[in-house]
């Protein structure tokens, strides 16, 4: 059985995230997002708001699980039993970085595979970090994420504007 790891924040998850998980769940036997808790960054939701979202809008996918991680992707891939990383591109600057992860995970992990796919040039342009500028300037989310994550964007963000208005 080929199980994968697609790995990523997801804050928030994108269409173009769906796009990849989507395809992956046809390849793969068994796919396993992993969701990152990255202390160095301040995430607009918490990892349990994250997988609980990616629960929601993947519960279609019967081969999808969710689930939060910390620590080496190679040590979680590994507690998974999975053999197989995937990773989206969107550009070739993604390629450069995620090359030198791929070859770095490969030293570590010489049993894990990473496979790349490339973006559907509807979302090359997409990211989690142009969604959350569009949310904080009320901008239209429905062409960058599934209705429902939009939903939970704005009111999340509302809250954040009511905070910082005290």
């Amino acid at each position: 059985m080929t199980v994968a790891v697609y790995p990523g924040s997801f804050d928030p998850v994108t269409l173009g995230h769906m796009d990849i998980i989507e395809r992956t769940a046809r390849m793969m036997d068994h796919v396993i997002i992993g969701i990152l808790q990255n202390n160095s960054k301040t995430p607009l939701f918490s990892v349990g708001e994250r997988v609980k979202m990616l629960e929601e809008i993947t519960s279609h996918i019967k081969n999808v699980e969710v689930r939060s991680f910390d620590g080496l992707l190679v040590d979680f891939v590994h507690k998974c039993r999975a053999n197989v990383i995937v990773r989206g591109l969107r550009a070739i600057t993604d390629f450069e970085y995620e090359l030198q992860m791929a070859q770095t995970n490969r030293v570590m992990a010489p049993d894990i595979d990473t496979i790349f796919l490339t973006t559907n040039l509807r979302y090359s342009y997409l990211s989690s970090t142009t969604v959350k500028e569009i949310a904080y300037f009320h901008g239209k989310l429905e062409a960058f994420l599934h209705p429902n994550v939009a939903e939970k964007v704005r009111q999340k963000v509302e809250e954040l504007h009511q905070t910082s208005d005290m």
